[in-house]
């Protein structure tokens, strides 16, 4: 049988694709990237706005279009939340919640009539990343959340937290790493989390994959600031540990993050950020911002705008709030006109873009190890441009003769130009 997946949203997303990918090839089935080419089509749908919710109901009328014969299984935090809507599409067959997911596949074939004895699986056969077109793993290595931001209703859709044992995740980034992944990115509702129910931290999870996997690359998901312990830093002494976070700020006015609910005060983040910045040259920090939070002001904004900007990020993920029922901030009052947001967030978009390009040029003349990936471009000079990432996560590209010679391998190159939204570099 042949297998699509499809995932909108976040990282933790991805992670729950590739797993269930795995999944899927140890029945002896195999994934394929056509959706029109599928027997059986599995989409992993977002609700974190209620424009993620509306992409996830035209995903699934545009899959069901596409190959309308497909049985169709969708899941995430969209079905969960809209259960009935979601079983009203056309062409949905199964719908299965975010409390079920770790049996999606054995429900998946169970329920739809399709758990046969397939052909035996290929040896070694492709690992489900590389028929999906990627270098890297996504590890779930957690669900759920303590916190109760008054903005989000994923805590609501993904229920309280549970972390997985260190020693299964160690076995899966080593029988990842065997099959040719270089580079594991550890990812959780609430990572920051991880073993707020086993009596163990991040920490220890972080120091077991660096003891007892090879895996070169391991790079972390998006982390609450908060959850951050005092030796954090430390553990970025391992060249292994990509030196790279994703930090949401949410806002840079105080008022406005706690209206949010928000545990870490822009004082706090600014001795964060310059603490991992001082320890480690060309550290990348990333992050979220929400613009048009309910009751922003513009004095609010204007601290918010100004704090971004003097603590300067690699890139941001702008969000304009989006009112979700079931959230404390729907109930707020002062909601904030649509035109005021998309201003705001034109001007926020503005500065991003700046602040991007000014760390390129801080990263120009370093010669890095680069993690090449399988995207290229063929050019009129009959060579191909290929891409792929620095360990603080800049995406680069190079002109190379033949692409698969380097494809999926890391191999130093000196960044030598910007172009926009990646550098440019040349091999060593």
């Amino acid at each position: 049988m042949y297998v699509h997946l499809k995932t909108l949203g976040c990282r933790l997303n991805e992670a729950e694709l590739e797993t269930w990918a795995q999944a899927f090839q140890q029945k002896g089935h195999q994934i394929t990237r056509q959706a029109e080419n599928a027997n059986l089509i599995v989409i992993n749908s977002c609700a974190v706005t209620q424009d993620a919710a509306r992409k996830s109901r035209q995903l699934i009328r545009r899959i069901h279009r596409t190959n309308p014969a497909a049985k169709l299984v969708v899941s995430g935090c969209y079905a969960t939340l809209n259960r009935e809507e979601a079983e009203q599409l056309m062409g949905v067959d199964l719908i299965v919640g975010n409390q079920d997911k770790d049996s999606l596949v054995a429900k998946t074939l169970t329920e739809l009539n399709m758990d046969s004895m397939p052909a035996m699986s290929t040896e070694p056969g492709e690992v489900s990343l590389f028929s999906r077109g990627r270098q890297r793993a996504f590890i779930k290595v957690q669900d759920g959340c303590r916190y109760r931001c008054t903005f989000c209703i994923v805590t609501v859709a993904r229920g309280e937290e549970k972390s997985r044992p260190i020693r299964e995740i160690v076995y899966e980034i080593n029988a990842l790493h065997s099959q040719g992944i270089n580079e594991a990115v550890i990812t959780g509702v609430h990572l920051g989390g991880y073993g707020s129910d086993t009596d163990r931290s991040l920490s220890d999870l972080i120091k077991a994959i660096l003891s007892d996997t090879d895996i070169p690359r391991l790079r972390l998901g998006s982390l609450e600031p908060w959850e951050l312990p005092n030796n954090f830093v430390e553990l970025f002494d391992s060249p292994r540990l990509m030196p790279h976070l994703h930090l949401p700020l949410q806002s840079g006015s105080d008022s406005v993050l706690r209206r949010m609910a928000r545990r870490c005060k822009t004082e706090e983040f600014s001795e964060i950020v310059t603490g991992l910045r001082t320890a480690i040259p060309h550290f990348n920090i990333t992050t979220d911002i929400i613009v048009g939070f309910p009751g922003e002001t513009e004095q609010e904004w204007q601290e918010s705008f100004d704090f971004i900007e003097n603590t300067g990020f690699g890139h941001i993920h702008i969000f304009a709030y989006s009112r979700r029922e079931g959230t404390k901030a729907a109930t707020l009052p002062n909601q904030i006109p649509e035109t005021i947001k998309k201003q705001r967030s034109r001007e926020l978009h503005s500065l991003a873009d700046m602040m991007k390009q000014q760390f390129q040029v801080e990263n120009l003349g370093q010669t890095i190890p680069i993690l090449w990936e399988s995207q290229t471009e063929s050019l009129d000079n009959g060579k191909h441009r290929i891409f792929g990432y620095t360990p603080n996560y800049l995406r680069v590209s190079c002109e190379v003769d033949e692409p698969k010679a380097i494809e999926n391998r890391i191999i130093d190159a000196k960044l030598m130009a910007t172009d926009h939204n990646h550098l440019v570099a040349t091999l060593i």
